[in-house]
């Protein structure tokens, strides 16, 4: 096929829209189910960008969890611990492929963001991975095949209509690209800029050493960062991202952003929570905002009378400011990323707030020397890359 038709663009009134290939080839993508219609496909090729160069980097299998063409999350398929289990809501006894774990862990990092996601996979998708898939409400995948079993699994979600495109993963785009803006055409080379280990040898800090995990940790965040809306900033630990911010004005409120959801995230390990008594038959976005809100300064919302019943078997006590700030205190060995330099000490000083020990920027900024003086404050590695990786 060289035309799929869509059924609008970003908007219902937004017709004709459809995806084509510019020099005339048939169309490297393949709907097996649903109808995906333009901001799937926006969401479906940049995450498959993403995992296919993820999975090229570490030899890992790799997935991600995409919401309005940034992500929501990222990882390899490296296995999940029992406290991952218990945060993703993972039965103990299920069996789990690497790819499952990879997906799995990449719409963990924030299960708020990843409502109604399309997901990427680097491998072909397996029963496994299907069936998580179709306990969460997502939109669409993406991968370079499907197993009998997963396709059919897959095929039963949203009725039939859940959106399953296969791609051909020795698809190669052509090296110039085009957009439209007001009737106007934008040309660009493709940003085909590779990231591997050798990107991270000028470590510009006092500290220098960099364990083998935060190398493969400085990887998750530079393509993470590749393919989310600048500005953004991302937070790793263990291979997976655990709090993205895209496309903040401001480099120290993308920080901040993105630091916050890591924080989330790591709350979700405070053992009030995981404690939590849930009623019996509440659905999974139910039970994700309930403790969203009772980790937040909001959690009144959710622990008066006439509405902790409606989410709690016993009324869980209050987590307090200062349990929360001492449980993020513990925290450590976490990678931050910036798609472009750091120009003030203020990210540093906010990042490590987080738990980061170890950061990759391009550098370049005429205040590296503060950024750099701020690093060695707290003994933080970090490396300078040299390249920036804006992504609109």
């Amino acid at each position: 096929m060289k035309k799929l038709e869509l059924k609008y663009g970003c908007n219902p009134n937004q017709k004709p829209a459809s995806i084509f290939v510019n020099d005339g080839r048939e169309l490297p993508v393949e709907v097996l189910s649903g109808k995906p219609g333009y901001i799937n496909f926006m969401d479906a090729l940049n995450s498959w960008q993403l995992v296919r160069e993820l999975k090229e980097a570490t030899g890992l299998p790799s997935a991600a969890s995409f919401k309005h063409v940034s992500p929501a999350g990222a990882a390899v398929g490296l296995p999940l611990t029992e406290t991952d289990r218990k945060i993703y809501f993972v039965d103990e006894d299920a069996q789990l492929s690497p790819i499952a774990c990879a997906y799995i862990r990449a719409r963990g990092a924030d299960r708020l963001c990843s409502y109604g996601d399309w997901a990427a996979l680097s491998d072909v998708c397996d029963a496994a991975t299907a069936r998580y898939l179709k306990a969460e409400v997502s939109d669409g995948v993406i991968a370079p095949g499907y197993t009998d079993e997963a396709l059919e699994i897959l095929r039963t979600k949203k009725g039939g209509k859940y959106n399953v495109v296969q791609i051909d993963p020795d698809y190669v785009p052509a090296p110039v690209e085009h957009k439209d803006v007001f009737g106007i055409t934008f040309e660009q080379g493709r940003n085909n800029f590779k990231i591997d280990e050798a990107l991270l040898r000028n470590i510009v800090t006092e500290n220098k050493e960099l364990p083998d995990q935060a190398r493969t940790d400085m990887i998750v965040a530079l393509i993470t960062l590749k393919y989310t809306q600048s500005n953004s900033v991302c937070y790793v630990k263990d291979g997976q991202a655990i709090g993205v911010g895209a496309g903040q004005q401001s480099r120290i409120h993308c920080t901040r952003l993105a630091g916050s959801k890591a924080d989330n995230w790591f709350m979700r390990q405070h053992p009030k929570v995981l404690g939590l008594q849930f009623v019996d038959g509440i659905r999974r976005p139910d039970r994700d905002n309930a403790i969203d809100i009772y980790t937040s300064d909001e959690y009144e919302d959710v622990l008066r009378d006439g509405e902790w019943q409606k989410v709690f078997q016993v009324r869980p006590q209050v987590l307090t400011a200062e349990e929360k700030k001492a449980w993020i205190a513990t925290q450590t060995g976490v990678t931050v990323g910036s798609d472009a330099f750091f120009p003030f000490g203020d990210n540093v000083e906010r990042a490590r707030k987080s738990g980061v020990a170890y950061i990759v920027e391009p550098g370049g900024s005429i205040r590296d020397d503060h950024v750099i003086e701020t690093c060695n404050k707290y003994g933080i590695v970090m490396s300078f890359t040299g390249m920036r990786l804006f992504h609109h």
